[in-house]
Formats: C-alpha cells, sequence, structure tokens
C-alpha cells in the first residue's frame, strides 16, 4: 500500500482552486493508494480583525484563483464577514470530524461556508453549522473540537507537514517504497497528477 499525502489547510483559498481536480484525481486512484491529509496550519488563533491590506490582497488572490481555475467566490464575505487571519480551528475541525470518518466531507464543508456562502470558518458556529451538514454527531464534534486529543493530532499533522519539508498548500507527496516523491500538481488537469502515481 502506497500513501498520497495531500497538505493542506480547509482556508486555503489555493487549495479551494484545486478542489474540482482533487475530487476528479480521488475517483479515478488505484485502490492501493491510501490517502493521507495533513492540515498544516496557515495561522494560528487569533481575534484580531485582519489588516485590510492584507485583505485586499486575498481579495485580488481570489480573482487571480478564479481566472487560472474552476472555481468562483463569494465576493460578499469581505463587506458581510469580520475576517481573521485565523485558520487552526478550522483544521481541528477537519481533524475533529476524522475522528467520525467525514474528514474530507468536512474539508468540502468549510470551503462551501467560506467561499459560497461569505461565512467565517475563523468562527466556531460557522464550523458547528458545516459539521452538522455533514451529517456529524454535532454533540461529539462540539466537546472534539478544541479537545486535548484533537489539539495533540492537529500538531502531529503540524510535524508532519514539517517532515515532508512542504511551505505551501495544496501539496502532494507520494511515499511508495520508502521513497517520498513531490507531486506537481496541475490545477486544472487530473490526469496529469495520475500520471505521476502509476
Amino acid at each position: 500500500m502506497s500513501t498520497l499525502y495531500y497538505v493542506l489547510d480547509p482556508m486555503c483559498s489555493w487549495c479551494y482552486g484545486f478542489s474540482p481536480t482533487w475530487k476528479k484525481l480521488l475517483a479515478d486512484l488505484p485502490s492501493n493508494i491510501k490517502v493521507t491529509y495533513v492540515h498544516g496550519g496557515l495561522a494560528p488563533h487569533s481575534d484580531e480583525p485582519m489588516p485590510k491590506n492584507m485583505q485586499s490582497m486575498l481579495e485580488s488572490t481570489w480573482r487571480q484563483i478564479e481566472t487560472q481555475t474552476q472555481v468562483t467566490f463569494n465576493f460578499n464575505f469581505w463587506s458581510t464577514c469580520e475576517p481573521r487571519r485565523s485558520t487552526y480551528l478550522a483544521c481541528q475541525a477537519c481533524i475533529a470530524t476524522r475522528l467520525q470518518g467525514k474528514e474530507y466531507e468536512m474539508i468540502q464543508a468549510i470551503q462551501e461556508s467560506y467561499y459560497q456562502k461569505a461565512s467565517n470558518p475563523s468562527n466556531r458556529d460557522t464550523l458547528e453549522v458545516a459539521a452538522k451538514n455533514c451529517g456529524l454527531d454535532s454533540e461529539k464534534f462540539s466537546h472534539d473540537l478544541q479537545s486535548d486529543t484533537v489539539v495533540a493530532m492537529f500538531h502531529e499533522d503540524l510535524k508532519k507537514r514539517r517532515e515532508l519539508g512542504i511551505n505551501g498548500f495544496p501539496s502532494l507527496v507520494y511515499h511508495r517504497e520508502e521513497k517520498y516523491l513531490n507531486i506537481s500538481i496541475d490545477y486544472n488537469n487530473y490526469e496529469a497528477i495520475l500520471k505521476q502515481l502509476l
């Protein structure tokens, strides 16, 4: 069994841009390749509002991603929410759903909340709604989200990202026969990625 590590942050806009191609790749992956998500964490917990210059930079990045990929963004986020540079809780939310076997579903739900519904995944209530939409045990999710177990698992993900030598998201690393191979990502062509795995 080989392992394909997908290193990401659920609030990373380029990861969202990659999401349609990732979905196609998942559907075509051979059964002997196991997928492991590694939540790399873009930004630690913070209650500070995001500086205006960073908001402008990110909004510009969203427009660039729309041009380059198959996704669209709801730009109302910038007028209806108070953005914060804070993604660790969203990472922990994905790990909390890993305990319920729905990690990928939660990644998708967070991206939908953030980029399509203009809700802020830096906020606990947005994450709880996303978890409910995934059909999770809401009570267990709320308990697990900031538990010592999930925080420890998240720190293991951060450690794994460092071990893999990854500094940017999304990244793919293929582990086969004791070798680690960095996979080039084509945002619009899953077959070009698949060829590197076969």
